[in-house]
């Protein structure tokens, strides 16, 4: 099988999210992380100072707070993304007194 696999993404740069999901988008940032680490983590990886993928270490593994501010931008990207894809399907997002964010 030789197919070239060219990323089609939806363009959603033109859907404006609403301010009410700042937060959320903070909380689904550093979900993303959990996940991403949590994952690693099962598959054996570990922090170490630097990447080393034969030892299965990552300078990442750590909490959300302690990762740079552009680490921490790349997750927040992931979030708004997943958002803004969820209101060009037509969705809303309404908030639940019932819920809190992390």
């Amino acid at each position: 099988m030789n197919k070239e696999y060219i990323p089609q993404p939806l363009d959603v740069d033109d859907i404006v999210l609403p301010k009410e999901v700042d937060m959320l988008v903070e909380a689904m940032a550093k979900n993303v992380h959990e996940v991403w680490a949590s994952g690693r983590m099962r598959e054996g990886w570990n922090y170490g100072s630097e990447r080393n993928d034969s030892l299965k270490q990552h300078p990442s593994l750590v909490p959300y707070e302690e990762l740079t501010y552009e680490e921490q931008e790349y997750d927040r990207a992931t979030a708004v993304a997943t958002l803004k894809f969820i209101y060009s399907q037509g969705f809303e997002i309404v908030p639940s007194d019932s819920k809190t964010l992390l």
